[in-house]
């Protein structure tokens, strides 16, 4: 049966089969997507390498400024084992979702919650996504603790893991992601902008943040957004991508540019250089107080689940096996990105590293022209990847609100228009509801990344309860309610801690 292009039916006997012969398993690796091809309309396709940068510029984001401050709260051998399995999961839950829409011949996530649980399904898995792509990067901007030499480190480490794991949940790519990702270029560009200036320019235009986030939103984010298929923005993921090696590639150079143990003495230009103290030493395993705050936040390293369907239907030759070696590939290298700058950035600091990477190097080479660059780029990726996960959440939107109705260009950009100016108001307006947005992500990303995946494919699967997809299923399942509820407490706790502090004060 092929599913149509609009609202599917779900009828009762649509299952994930089970025994299945293993020429039929062969062949179902290779096999198309059965309602791909009425989309295409004799387009060939998206590349295998443009698929690989859109997935890429799914996954990552200002995120990767973190996971330094994750390892040195985990070590580099418990770092490294989180990181691993974290992307095992990432790219087995992904191997489920294309199973089940080999399966079932749908090719959205919202269908596929359609087929197990009915239209409450379709709902649930398309609000869910909408909330995860509109504004979970609320908290983006600043907010970071700066602690000078007579705060406590041990009250400053905790604030500050406090604050990066509800950073993570808002970076998670998710309603609250877009918002806050223009959150981010509201409050950091004018800085960045100001680095590169001499004198007094305060008051100009272009150090005007609203100012700077109404004119790229006009020119960049609005235009991009309206293109009709993700894989047009293939092009913008690979530029993303490159500003991420470069980052990376300076957090390797800038290695042997700061002496250990960094001081804050070395801001005035005295360096204090001795690499025969325990500072100076990495740690292969850590735990802590503060480790707690810092686990959870793997969990979240690579989601990129609601742009891989939209990617699937548009790949060159479909199929799922080139769909996972494409999730594979995207995976690897963000993998490798990661480790590489979380690696390099631990080194350079130590138990001294920021929660935010850049706000190290901005304390310690204030005036240093690479650096004041690599912000630029990094605020340039923020960007490209507004219009990337734009896309899932205008799909679902008008999956929900227009199913049964034929594409039309009309729709398209005025829901496009929609969408973009409820998130330029947020960032503008609304910059103060970083719990909520903390709250609600840990929520929809552990669903997205780990529960629907393995709900779904419990419910859809007739194979035995004891074979290995079913019971990695369970896996997913029980590791998503696990880390969501965890995440949950551990932010809901201290939001009520801050808001008891600030009553007493």
């Amino acid at each position: 049966m092929q599913a149509s292009q609009g609202s599917i039916q779900a009828q009762p006997g649509w299952y994930v089969s089970a025994q299945q012969p293993e020429e039929a398993a062969a062949a179902e690796e290779w096999s198309p997507l059965l309602s791909n091809e009425p989309h295409r309309q004799g387009s060939p396709g998206v590349s295998f390498g443009f698929s690989v940068f859109n997935v890429m510029n799914a996954i990552m984001g200002s995120g990767i400024l973190g996971l330094a401050y994750v390892m040195a709260n985990t070590g580099i051998l418990g770092f490294s084992f989180l990181l691993l399995l974290v992307a095992f999961l990432a790219s087995y839950s992904v191997h489920l979702l294309l199973s089940m829409c080999i399966q079932t011949a749908v090719t959205s996530y919202e269908d596929l919650g359609l087929f197990a649980f009915g239209l409450p399904g379709k709902v649930v898995v398309a609000g869910t996504i909408i909330i995860q792509n509109i504004g979970d990067y609320a908290f983006a901007r600043n907010q970071t603790t700066r602690d000078g030499p007579t705060h406590s480190w041990t009250s400053a480490m905790k604030a500050k893991a406090v604050n990066f794991l509800i950073h993570v949940f808002l970076n998670s790519k998710t309603w609250q992601a877009m918002s806050s990702y223009l959150l981010i270029i509201k409050t950091e560009l004018p800085a960045a902008i100001s680095e590169f200036l001499s004198g007094d320019h305060s008051g100009s235009w272009y150090l005007d943040g609203q100012t700077l986030l109404l004119i790229i939103c006009v020119g960049v984010v609005f235009p991009l957004s309206l293109l009709p298929r993700i894989g047009f923005l293939g092009y913008t993921s690979s530029l993303s991508f490159f500003f991420m090696v470069f980052f990376a590639l300076v957090v390797v150079i800038k290695k042997w540019s700061i002496p250990c143990p960094v001081a804050l003495s070395c801001i005035d230009g005295v360096f204090q250089i001795s690499n025969a103290t325990a500072d100076c030493k990495p740690k292969l395993f850590h735990f802590s107080k503060e480790s707690i705050y810092a686990v959870p936040t793997m969990a979240f390293s690579f989601l990129c689940h609601t742009s891989i369907l939209p990617i699937y239907c548009e790949l060159q030759s479909p199929s799922k096996k080139r769909m996972q070696n494409v999730t594979n590939t995207a995976i690897a290298l963000s993998f490798l990105l990661y480790y590489v700058s979380a690696l390099f950035g631990y080194l350079t600091f130590y138990d001294r590293v920021d929660s935010e990477l850049l706000q190290g190097y901005s304390k310690y080479l204030p005036h240093d022209v690479v650096v004041m660059a690599v912000k630029l780029c990094i605020l340039s990726a923020v960007l490209l990847t507004v219009p990337l996960i734009h896309f899932p959440a205008r799909k679902a939107l008008m999956m929900i609100l227009f199913s049964s109705f034929s594409f039309s260009w009309i729709r398209h950009s005025l829901t496009t228009l929609a969408l973009n100016i409820i998130i330029v108001l947020l960032a503008i307006y609304v910059p103060d509801i970083r719990n909520v947005f903390g709250v609600v992500g840990a929520s929809t990303s552990t669903c997205l990344i780990f529960v629907f995946p393995g709900l779904f494919y419990l419910k859809l699967s007739r194979e035995d309860f004891l074979s290995w997809k079913k019971l990695g299923a369970l896996l997913l399942l029980v590791t998503g309610t696990l880390v969501g509820s965890f995440s949950l407490v551990l932010i809901i706790f201290d939001w009520v801690n801050n808001e008891k502090h600030n009553f007493l004060s």
